[in-house]
Parts: C-alpha cells; structure tokens; sequence
C-alpha cells in the first residue's frame, strides 16, 4: 500500500507548464519526419507553409486575430523581448507595473527609463495610476491579463483604450491567461499581445506576438524573411502544428469555457480550505471572477517554501513557490513585495485542462500534513 501511495502523483503546476494534450502531440508527431522549408516552393516547402499557416489560423481564431497579426515566436519570453525591442525606437520610457513577470521587467529595462507602477494589496493594477506614469517619450505600456502568481486579473481594456486615445503603444502579456480565459485581440484593440502554446497544453518552444493590423516594428531577430519579414529564422514546423492544434481544440464546442469552469471549481476549494485554515493565507482576490480561474497563491505563515514543496513532492504533489528558486538561492517574490504581502513564504497552486478534484483532494489531505510535521520541527 505505502509503495502504491508513493506512485501517485497530482500535478498541479499548471501554471509553470501543462501537459501536453493529446491533439497537440497527435499533430506533432506527425510532422516530426517532414522535410520543406516553408520558404521554398517545391512539393515539400509549400507542404510546409500549408502546415504554418493552417497554425497561423488556428492561433488567430483562438485569440480573435487575424491571420496576419500572429507572428509566430520560440516562446512567449521572446516574444515579450520583440514587443520592448520593436518599440523601443519610440521613445526611451517604458511603464511597467510591479505586478509584470520578469521577463517584461527586464526586457523593458534593456530600452532605457522604466517606471514601476505599484498594485494594491490584491495585485491588481489602478488605471489611473498606470495612466499617470505615461510621458511624452514613453515607448510602451505593458499590461499582463491575469497575474502569474497570484492570478489576480487586470484592467486590460480599460488601460488599453486609455493608450490607444493617447496614442501610446500598448503590449498585454496574456502567456498566463492564455487557453483559460476568452481573449478577443481584435475587440480589445491593444497593439500587442503575447502568448505561449505550453502554457495551455502545446508543445513548449513556441508562442506568438500578435501585433495590430497595420503597426510596423523593426525586429528582434534579423537574417530572413520569415514571419513577413517579422522574425528571422527556420520554423520550428512540429511545434508549430503542434501550438495550431492545442489551439483549435480549445475552440471545439466551447472546450476553453468548459475547462475553465472546472478549473474555477477546483481552485476555488483550494481557496476554501486555505481561508478555514489557521496560518494558511490567501494571496490575491478571493473572489472568483476577479482571478484566473486556475491559479491560487498561499502563504504558508513561519515555513520555508522549498520545505513546504519537498514535503508535498514527497507526497506526489507537483506544486510551486511564488518566490524564484534556483540551486543556489531562493529570491523573495518581487510581485509579493510588490504587494506587500510575505513574500518568503509562498505557494503556488495551479490547475489545468489534465486536473481532477482527485488532485485537489489529494492536495487538502497531504498540505495540512506536511506544514504540521514542519511546524513541530521548527518548535523542537
């Protein structure tokens, strides 16, 4: 039995990476052993632009673009790196609220001057404040959907329209909230929006750079004509296909909103067990429609969070720390500070299109085990 128990697992860190769905790796593995450069006009390249561009499809019907908005990236990091690298010509400034995840941080910093906005205590962003930091040379105003670690969404559309009447550009990191919450480019009208394919079930090392209709941006990657001129290299075809077809099954019947219900629901009893229970806080907004649906942050008060993940992952649960974890040290959470919550002592939780209320329970039985047994360690 205790053999049984130890091959259990529940992941659920969805939010780091999701499994790969079983239409993406169909379409995947089928174009593993395809040969064509989809530059290139014989039998095999127009094979392979046929693939590109079926994807280039798939991503746009998803997101409500256009065919020709989606420039296809290695990822959505990349793809937040061309976003500050094409505007930054504009101007020396860009605004970034605390909230952003550090590959927009740092990108933005690359480029000259850039003013943190802060959050509230929930991590959400006031317009006005976001507004207030634009200037005269401000290139850029970034914007996430859906907090990384917390979830906590954003005012996306209201900033957004703020932006476009005061002709400032504007880029919305949606890798996050991407494949669990609706998101209509087109009807929004941001300038930008970046995406990831495994952040919702496609394969990793691929994500997209929608870009409005009819803006011109110098791009990060020079050398070739791929992507419209847009992004210079080979076309990784096998991730591609791959990211079109995760895509264009989450848009089957309305799979994406019937995943997201689930999702909620799944959350939504983390949320429950963490507000009942004593030195468990929620970090974030309780509320389920002010949060993704499938992220939920705790802090787990007094313990340290690489503890707190080994005990569980020693349980079978797969599950994150708000903080930046390398081999050699654990940085406190710049969004939690930002916050001004703890930002030593965090969890991550995340569901996904693969979760069940099997993983949740196994989850509520093992987390109150593992935080008393470190609690009476700390007390000896």
């Amino acid at each position: 039995m205790e053999e049984e128990a130890q091959q259990q697992r529940s992941y659920l860190d969805h939010a780091s990476t999701s499994p790969l769905r079983p239409e993406a790796r169909d379409a995947l593995v089928a174009w593993l052993d395809a040969v064509g450069d989809p530059s290139r006009i014989h039998a095999e390249g127009l094979a392979a632009r046929h693939a590109v561009e079926q994807a280039r499809d798939q991503v746009a019907a998803l997101f409500g673009a256009r065919n020709r908005e989606v420039c296809f990236t290695s990822s959505a990091t990349e793809a937040i790196a061309a976003a500050c690298w094409g505007a930054a010509g504009r101007g020396r400034h860009q605004v970034v609220p605390a909230t952003e995840h550090s590959a927009v941080r740092l990108a933005a910093a690359r480029h000259g001057e850039v003013t943190l906005v802060a959050p509230d205590g929930h991590g959400r962003m006031d317009p006005d404040a976001v507004l207030a930091a634009i200037r005269p040379e401000t290139a850029l105003v970034h914007l996430q959907w859906g907090n990384h670690e917390v979830g906590t969404l954003q005012p996306v559309a209201e900033v957004v329209a703020s932006c476009r009447e005061r002709g400032v550009l504007v880029h919305v990191d949606a890798a996050q909230a991407g494949g669990h919450v609706p998101i209509d480019f087109r009807a929004l009208g941001a300038d930008l929006l970046s995406v990831s394919a495994h952040k919702l079930g496609g394969p990793p090392g691929v994500g997209a750079l929608l870009i409005r209709r009819g803006l011109r941006l110098s791009p990060l990657l020079v050398g070739g004509d791929q992507e419209r001129a847009r992004r210079a290299g080979y076309e990784n075809l096998p991730a591609l296909v791959g990211f079109g077809a995760a895509c264009a099954a989450l848009a089957v019947d309305d799979r994406l909103g019937a995943e997201a219900a689930v999702q909620a629901k799944l959350s939504q009893r983390v949320v429950d067990a963490a507000v009942a229970s004593d030195g468990i806080a929620l970090y974030g907004d309780a509320r389920s429609d002010a949060r993704l649906p499938h992220i939920v942050c705790l802090g787990i008060e007094g313990i340290e969070p690489q503890a707190v993940l080994l005990g569980l992952d020693r349980a079978g649960i797969a599950a994150h720390s708000g903080s930046a974890c390398s081999s050699e040290a654990l940085e406190p959470s710049p969004v939690l500070e930002a916050m001004g919550v703890d930002a030593h002592h965090s969890l991550r939780v995340s569901v996904g299109w693969s979760s069940t209320g099997e993983d949740v329970d196994h989850l509520l039985e093992a987390l109150p085990e593992v935080v008393a047994a470190l609690r009476a360690l700390a007390t000896r």
